[in-house]
């Protein structure tokens, strides 16, 4: 039996050439805001191309909701200059529940954690 409430975001983001650049410059503000947040398990951002993606994992849909509302004004920024093209919530069912109304809007894709461990 699985006993970790870990729920991690996968958003991938396509940002246009002209834009690359000012995306990346809004990174360094979003990683210093995510570190003051005490249910962060971790928080980087991967690039290919064009594309970027943020690998983020938080305690529990908790600490997901409080991301999301910490992280509003940055997320905007780059949302101006950029489209999320999928985005993807990764955690136990319990925890998912929670989050499927607070997060509806942006249409995410639920995974259910099935069977694993964490160190």
């Amino acid at each position: 039996m699985l006993h970790d409430n870990c729920c991690t975001i996968v958003p991938y983001f396509d940002v246009t050439d002209d834009k690359l650049d000012q995306f990346k410059a809004l990174l360094p503000a979003m990683v210093e805001q995510t570190k003051q947040e005490p249910l962060c398990m971790f928080y980087g951002f991967t690039i290919h191309e064009n594309t970027v993606h943020c690998r983020e994992g938080y305690e529990n849909a908790e600490g997901v909701l409080h991301h999301i509302e910490k992280i509003g004004p940055l997320l905007e920024q780059a949302l101006s200059i950029s489209e999320l093209i999928r985005l993807e919530i990764h955690g136990p069912a319990q925890e998912l529940e929670k989050l499927q109304e607070p997060l509806a809007e942006l249409n995410p894709s639920y995974y259910a954690t099935e069977l694993g461990f964490r160190r």
